[in-house]
């Protein structure tokens, strides 16, 4: 079966990989599995491939993990969405909180919601994942906290945590639970009142260390060590 590859993906792998025709390549189309296949490249932004038969390859995490990240400043916001995606979150859920200095709506957050799906596929192709993770809907973190969020380990990173993601593994936390929300504020952190509301909503506040982290660093850092602790490193 011959497909005419999206153009931005042609060009990609034209202008940027320079790939030759007759390379092999892998396509996914974000839902699982993934195909070999040989590239054949007809002009600058015009490519076709030949594929071959679908393989069943899976690279998630076993962990379902929801980063919900309070608004950061554009650079910051992409880098933390790259890497998430690249530690295996199954969604990423962008919020608007007190002290989010961006805020969006119309079409300047349609044009931003384009531009984070663009930066999920990039990092899926980079770290070879073939399912793309789901990234919600922007909105408050007020309306998002007052959602049902069912079952699951409910995280708040806070610099005056009650606990660690040690001792929650002492206490063998999630244990048998599979499904972890974590939430992180932006740069200048959540107010006193959005970490009781967050409290109240059944989040249990998490310390890193003895060191305040930065906004794009706190995410990372927990993502990792939650895949040490209860997933897949």
């Amino acid at each position: 079966m011959t497909i005419d590859l999206p153009e931005s993906v042609a060009r990609h792998a034209a202008k940027v990989l320079r790939l030759p025709s007759g390379a092999e390549i892998v396509l996914f189309n974000g839902e699982g599995g993934e195909y070999p296949a040989r590239l054949d490249i007809v002009g600058k932004a015009k490519a076709r491939a030949q594929l071959g038969a679908r393989r069943e390859i899976e690279r998630e995490s076993p962990l379902s993990i929801t980063l919900a990240q309070a608004m950061q400043t554009a650079d910051k916001m992409d880098f933390t969405l790259q890497k998430a995606v690249e530690l295996g979150v199954a969604a990423f859920q962008p919020l608007a909180s007190r002290r989010s200095v961006t805020r969006l709506a119309g079409e300047r957050l349609q044009k931003r919601e384009s531009h984070w799906q663009a930066v999920a596929v990039s990092a899926c192709e980079q770290c070879g994942r073939n399912r793309l993770p789901t990234l919600l809907p922007y909105t408050s973190l007020e309306d998002w906290l007052a959602e049902d969020r069912g079952e699951g380990l409910k995280l708040l990173l806070a610099p005056e945590g009650a606990t660690t993601l040690a001792a929650l593994a002492a206490a063998d936390k999630p244990g048998g639970e599979k499904n972890i929300t974590l939430l992180i504020g932006a740069e200048g952190g959540l107010e006193p009142s959005e970490i009781a509301a967050a409290t109240c909503a059944g989040f249990i506040s998490v310390r890193l260390g003895a060191r305040i982290l930065r906004t794009e660093t706190a995410g990372v850092a927990a993502l990792a060590a939650i895949q040490s602790l209860w997933g897949d490193f």
